[in-house]
């Protein structure tokens, strides 16, 4: 009876690590999708008032929501790959994983900033 309750146990934990890893992707996802209409709504109000460096500025914003929304689905993959039973090719398949939206993250942060994230600010400039 012992070993039954373990089993049902772990299948329960794992099925919660699931969802919890379901719900930090999907909030990734709202995170991009809101980030991207908000940023769309900001620039067509500039641009209806002509302001200047519409498109500079909409291209950084929504970079900001994607890297925001590119950090929870990292989040969410790793929650469902550590937390669950990880295996040798989990693991390597969320390395992979990490580090090509490692590589968007940085590329992304140059588009929107100019500058690379371990850079630093320029303050007289700022």
């Amino acid at each position: 009876m012992s070993q039954r309750w373990r089993s049902c146990a772990v299948m329960v934990f794992n099925d919660v690590i699931e969802k919890i890893g379901m719900a930090i992707d999907a909030a990734g996802v709202m995170v991009i999708v809101t980030g991207a209409a908000i940023a769309f709504v900001i620039a067509a109000v500039r641009l209806s008032r002509r302001e200047s460096n519409v498109c500079r500025r909409f291209r950084q914003q929504l970079g900001q929501a994607i890297l925001l929304g590119l950090e929870l689905l990292v989040a969410g993959d790793i929650v469902r790959t550590v937390a669950a039973s990880p295996s040798l090719t989990s693991v390597a398949i969320l390395a992979a994983i990490v580090l090509i939206r490692t590589f968007l993250s940085f590329s992304l942060e140059v588009e929107t900033t100019g500058r690379w994230p371990w850079h630093k600010r320029d303050i007289a400039g700022s």
